[in-house]
């Protein structure tokens, strides 16, 4: 039997008491200097990595944290990994036997689903940051590996996270700067991409030894009593201004509903409901009221659904500040452990993410209760990504991967833009110059679709239609999500195209493999991309006619669309 156990879990860890003193200009130098630890940190990954999906697609996260776990600076990346790190840290640690046993120059690996919140294939690496002999604190890098041994190099369909690649439970791959070669030889007899995987663990390494030097760095120049009064004092500013926001909403309960498309492995649409509680300037966030834990891999592990609480949250009220710990004190997160945002070994994880970005989504349509005007409409609610593979010509294999860009939601202000989904929002999908380089394919389109926006007072962002046309046989792995329930408006804004992947052979109907593992794609077909657009904010009656004429001459909209849903264009116009 699964536990029915019902946890409330901060989302941010508590201030320490601290002996030293800093000024407010010293805790401003500190802070920035961290965040520039952090933005070093990744230029050294993007620099040295082998594979595309890092040094474009930039999917990973590289993050400090302090002795107590407690984050404190992390660059712009893939804003869903930032709440997972302190729990990957911890477990990693705990797996070489604790702090004790760390000594500098070691490098951790750990990717054990229900610890990182993410699929086998994001692995962290650890590195320890020393002062005086003791650890200090800790830099992170989570970043995607091309393959690590899974039923196929990206699934959709696996029923237990033994499919899903090869564990790492806390292992020291480097001892006191030496690599342990007994763990390195086990990665590497257990990936088909060898060479890739080789490249990008030794680029996480690197940006980790760059974070401790400049960590390091930073203590010794302030000393630690003011590097702990500054890091408490950072710490403190980010409660308020998370907490200045939400003393703003009327105390409540608001509720969200919204679904999954399928689990993966049964057919039928998966609903869920998150509820947001706002008393004061605290806000809970519960995912007790969702479906037990799935037999497809749509099971979200409870550090990835911490970090979709916090995104959503930092997305409205950090103001634009980069996180840390302290914007996640005000925050409280409900889960009932069993379930698919709290699963429980061996429970399949894979597609972990697309619950998560749901979630986000849901959250924002449960504020709507409470502020409308300060929320967006619903965006595509995807990352409609896709991992290709197969053999080149001369039998050497190939491996890529992206996310690609949705319309993003309207909001009381302004329509939506196009880009990637907010949970992915520093990311980015890879240039069609070094896909059509690397690859053994053809972009034969790749375009904004008209019409795919709601319509509103304020439109909603376009979709985008790609077509990929294979020069040699390939398999792929398509995860798009919100297919069936088109991303809603709001105040009276209309709905967005909702997400479709169809697979095109020559003289067959189209085929829908929105959500499939393996699908083969023989040379000379196709695979096609239609991805969702945002929903519109506002009567659309309430358009002025002039944005709704630029949106027909800029292709946004076609003319039928026009008179469709903005009757005061068709009346301007006329019958033209």
């Amino acid at each position: 039997m699964l536990s029915k156990t019902t946890t409330t879990h901060p989302a941010g860890l508590p201030r320490n008491d601290v002996s030293g003193s800093s000024d407010p200009i010293t805790t401003e130098v500190i802070r920035h200097a961290l965040n520039s630890a952090a933005n070093q940190m990744k230029r050294a990954l993007i620099r040295t990595a082998f594979s595309p999906i890092i040094y474009e697609v930039l999917d990973f996260a590289v993050a400090i944290y302090d002795r107590d776990l407690r984050m404190l600076s992390q660059a712009p990346s893939l804003p869903l990994f930032m709440g997972t790190l302190n729990y990957a840290v911890d477990e990693a640690v705990k797996g070489i036997g604790g702090v004790d046993n760390l000594d500098p120059g070691d490098v951790l690996i750990y990717n054990w689903s229900y610890g990182t919140g993410s699929h086998a294939q994001d692995v962290v690496i650890v590195m320890p940051a020393f002062h005086g002999g003791a650890v200090i604190g800790y830099t992170a890098i989570k970043g995607h590996w091309l393959d690590i041994a899974a039923k196929e190099p990206y699934c959709t369909d696996t029923t237990d996270i033994f499919q899903e690649g090869t564990v790492y439970p806390g292992l020291k791959l480097y001892r006191k700067g030496e690599l342990n070669d007994d763990v390195y030889r086990i990665i590497i007899a257990n990936t088909r991409m060898p060479k890739a995987v080789a490249g990008d663990m030794g680029a996480q390494v690197t940006g980790c030894r760059v974070g401790v030097e400049r960590f390091e760095d930073i203590v010794t120049r302030y000393g630690i009593d003011t590097f702990k009064a500054a890091v408490e004092d950072m710490f403190d500013h980010g409660d308020r201004v998370i907490r200045s926001y939400f003393e703003k909403i009327p105390d409540g309960r608001y509720v969200g509903q919204g679904q999954m498309d399928s689990d993966g492995v049964t057919e039928g649409v998966v609903p869920f409901e998150v509820a947001l509680e706002v008393k004061g300037s605290d806000v809970v966030i519960d995912f007790s009221n969702v479906p037990e834990q799935t037999r497809g891999p749509i099971n979200c592990p409870l550090p990835s659904t911490m970090s979709a609480a916090r995104v959503a949250i930092t997305m409205l009220a950090g103001y634009g500040e980069p996180p840390h710990e302290g914007h996640f004190r005000p925050i409280q997160v409900i889960t009932r452990e069993g379930t698919m945002f709290h699963p429980v070994a061996p429970a399949p994880c894979f597609i972990y993410g697309w619950p998560a970005m749901q979630a986000i989504e849901i959250i924002y349509r449960a504020l709507a209760e409470a502020i409308p005007e300060g929320v967006p409409a619903s965006s595509g609610g995807c990352i409609d990504s896709c991992v290709w593979w197969g053999v080149k010509d001369d039998g050497s294999p190939w491996m890529d991967g992206a996310p690609h860009p949705v319309g993003q939601g309207a909001w009381a202000g302004g329509d939506g833009g196009t880009m990637l989904h907010v949970a992915e929002s520093a990311t980015r999908f890879t240039p069609v110059e070094v896909w059509e380089n690397r690859n053994p394919w053809v972009v034969e389109q790749m375009a904004l679709a008209a019409d795919s926006g709601g319509a509103g007072q304020w439109r909603g962002g376009a979709g985008v239609d790609f077509t990929f046309r294979m020069l040699g046989d390939t398999y792929a792995t398509t995860v798009f999500e919100r297919t069936k329930l088109p991303p809603w408006g709001l105040a009276g804004g209309g709905e967005g195209r909702a997400n479709l992947c169809n697979l095109a052979i020559t003289g067959e109907d189209l085929q829908n493999v929105s959500k499939a593992t393996g699908v083969f794609i023989p040379a000379g077909e196709r695979l096609e991309f239609h991805t969702g657009g945002g929903g519109g904010y506002g009567d659309p009656t309430m358009r002025p006619v002039e944005a709704v004429h630029d949106d027909v001459t800029d292709g946004y909209i076609t003319k039928d669309f026009a008179r469709r849903n903005y009757p005061q264009w068709q009346k301007a116009v006329g019958g033209t």
